[in-house]
């Protein structure tokens, strides 16, 4: 819910003042950062005068940040100096500094120096700034009169409020703060202006003396969160209820390779009604989708999802319209496929894959957490009753439970990946029942690892860097392959996320996303343009480096194998499938090959080609429209014409624009017929009629 400015609002304005520069009294303001239930860090504020210190460590899956900051108020709230020091989730060091002089703006972080002239009041956006910084930001927005200021380095930040929201009896300010990323931030504020809670569907950085309702929080998180992409879904779904011909547009397909020539491809209700020659007449009620030339390709796949609502919907800006979830809380996934199946919200067509993990201090906090080999079959059955296609094992996970749960799993018809649990290796648990191998890091660390090495820390990305120059012919890697080659396991590499962890670097544009860099939001360009694996010295940075060469050779040679490559990311940007797949035929594999990987290689092997993966009559409508041909520059990927999926149309440029992403492409022209006896119906998700001659 959305409400405008009111009295109160303005007052709490006047208090947020009030809070800013030397008002603000000695006292120290302390939070419990919650992550999915449970306690894994802290955030600790100490307010002298205008000066406030913090102390921010988290410690969740083995990673974190450890962070200290030290601000300075000047009289509007706004910092006047700010440095930040301590080390990034992934171990990166860091050390910001922030300086304001009269209009003059000047800073220093991981990407070098930057200044700027402030000409209007200027919010500077820390690159590593702790969720306490959310409440200077929300103070200083409310001060202003529109509750929007320019920010540095650069773009916007605003101010939404919602609808308050009460614990323990007292009711506090719900707001949105906006355009630091892709996805606003929630916070609450007393009456006074100050920090009690920033918080999402899945972890909250609350008030200590609060920190008992950030279940509460989460699911309030999860259903406004609902509601916003509800009303999204609204804006940007299409449907009709008449035939749409998709006309001159030229359709890839993977089975062959090859692009066909100019067709007309019919879409009615949530199927391929037919794909015909281009002089093919149209029937009457039709309407029509100048295809003027373009592509065709079937939707892509994520077989490495977490998603969100967020995800959900830019996986569909990004023609993503499958993915395999991975690992999520189990009954905010269920709940988020019935709705993306009922069309409340916008989202691709999920797998979902039930998350397993042994209890230890390094635990990640998805799915079931097992204390004993008991409750991880309980864990396995619970999955199973679901519809779950697949169990997926985690670092933290007893190996000798494995062969216990590999065979469990299958009697109830679910299959077992997963990461390779700390102190084993692959060999052992593809010996113990693995069908496939998640992210290919956990493959290679078998090579490398001492047994004793513990890769529940961030070992298990950092020890990459001891794969540099690895000899993949080497009888230790060659028994690994031929294992897999004969027993047909798959791997899931995920080299986008090992490309954006190994190879960004402080300054530079992170590889994972050069392509698109320039689309993306201000705040996510400064999080591309900054390390993340810790580098010391040139020796851990030329480790890096030739650790992804060595990752490139083996999925060429995996390929050559015929071990089967799933296309997986690890991440929520849709965008990063683009990549993933660009790393693929920057290793060397023919990019016909690398669309099929990415569109019907995961339907065959999850037996549901019959159904999806091809653009042919009968199967689900699920294909995107290209401005340019994928087989000629693989980078026409990226742009996004139209997206169909399950006959919903949608226009990626309308849903970028929705979370400040640039758009890659304009929507092409939809034209209904005018000779109709009766009107076709032409909606948007919101019933609403759209025009005879729609130009999107």
């Amino acid at each position: 819910m959305t409400m405008r400015p009111t009295a109160g609002l303005r007052c709490l304005a006047c208090s947020a003042l009030a809070l800013s520069a030397a008002a603000l009294h000695a006292e120290t303001q302390r939070f419990a950062v919650i992550d999915n239930g449970e306690n894994v860090g802290h955030v600790l504020a100490d307010i002298e005068g205008n000066t406030v210190s913090i102390d921010h460590d988290v410690k969740s899956n083995g990673r974190g940040p450890t962070m200290h900051e030290t601000i300075v108020l000047g009289a509007r709230g706004l910092p006047t100096s700010w440095t930040l020091q301590g080390t990034s989730t992934f171990g990166n060091k860091v050390d910001e500094q922030f300086t304001a002089k009269g209009k003059r703006l000047s800073w220093v972080d991981t990407t070098g120096k930057g200044a700027m002239a402030a000409r209007v009041p200027t919010l500077y956006v820390a690159q590593e700034g702790s969720p306490f910084s959310l409440g200077l930001y929300a103070r200083a927005l409310l001060a202003d009169a529109d509750h929007v200021l320019a920010a540095a380095p650069g773009g916007t930040l605003s101010l939404e409020e919602e609808a308050p929201v009460t614990l323990g009896g007292t009711a506090y300010r719900a707001f949105l703060v906006k355009g630091i990323g892709l996805t606003p931030s929630a916070i609450l504020l007393d009456d006074k202006g100050a920090l009690v809670a920033a918080y999402s569907p899945t972890n909250a950085t609350v008030r200590e003396d609060l920190s008992s309702f950030a279940g509460d929080l989460a699911k309030i998180a999860a259903v406004r969160s609902a509601e916003r992409f509800a009303a999204i879904q609204k804006k940007v779904a299409h449907t009709f209820t008449a035939p749409i011909r998709i006309r001159d547009v030229r359709v890839f397909d993977p089975a062959s390779g090859k692009i066909g020539d100019p067709v007309s491809v019919v879409v009615f209700g949530d199927r391929i009604a037919s794909v015909e020659p281009l002089d093919s007449p149209a029937s009457p009620g039709e309407a029509t989708v100048e295809g003027a030339g373009r592509v065709v390709i079937p939707g892509l796949h994520d077989m490495h999802a977490h998603v969100s609502l967020q995800s959900a919907l830019l996986y569909i800006a990004s023609g993503v319209t499958s993915v395999r979830d991975m690992g999520n809380e189990n009954a905010f996934l269920i709940d988020l496929t019935h709705r993306i199946d009922a069309g409340e919200v916008a989202g691709p067509r999920i797998v979902r894959n039930g998350f397993l993990e042994g209890r230890s201090p390094y635990s990640s906090r998805n799915g079931f957490i097992a204390g004993s080999e008991a409750e991880a079959l309980d864990a396995v059955r619970w999955y199973g009753a679901r519809g779950y296609w697949q169990v997926k094992i985690y670092n933290s996970f007893n190996p000798a439970w494995v062969p216990g749960v590999v065979r469990e799993a299958k009697r109830l018809g679910m299959g077992v990946t997963g990461h390779i649990p700390a102190f084993t290796n692959a060999d052992a648990m593809i010996a113990a029942g693995y069908d496939e191998v998640s992210h290919i890091n956990q493959l290679m660390l078998g090579w490398v690892l001492d047994p004793r090495e513990d890769t529940r820390t961030p070992l298990r990305l950092t020890a990459m860097r001891r794969t540099a120059g690895l000899d993949l012919a080497s009888p230790r890697v060659a028994a690994t392959l031929d294992t897999m080659q004969a027993k047909h396991i798959a791997l899931d590499p995920t080299a986008v996320t090992l490309e954006l962890l190994m190879m960004s670097r402080d300054g530079r544009i992170s590889p994972a996303v050069a392509g698109y860099f320039d689309h993306l939001p201000v705040g996510v360009q400064r999080n591309r343009r900054q390390g993340i694996a810790p580098i010391k010295t040139p020796e851990d940075a030329a480790g890096y480096d030739g650790a992804f060469v060595t990752i490139k050779a083996l999925l060429l040679d995996m390929y050559k194998r015929g071990i089967t490559l799933l296309p997986g990311t690890d991440d929520g940007t849709g965008l990063s499938v683009h990549r993933e797949l660009q790393i693929y035929a920057e290793a060397g594999l023919p990019t016909a090959e690398v669309l099929k990987i990415g569109t019907l290689g995961p339907e065959r092997y999850m037996h549901r080609d019959q159904s999806y993966g091809s653009v042919e009559k009968g199967k689900y409508a699920d294909f995107v429209l290209l401005d340019g041909n994928p087989l000629e520059d693989l980078s026409a990927i990226h742009r996004m014409a139209m997206v169909v999926k399950g006959g919903t149309v949608y226009f990626p440029s309308e849903i970028w624009r929705e979370v400040g992403v640039k758009p890659f492409a304009e929507a092409p022209r939809i034209v209904a017929p005018v000779a109709e006896a009766k009107p076709v119906a032409l909606t948007n998700g919101s019933g609403a009629e759209a025009h005879e001659d729609l130009a999107f």
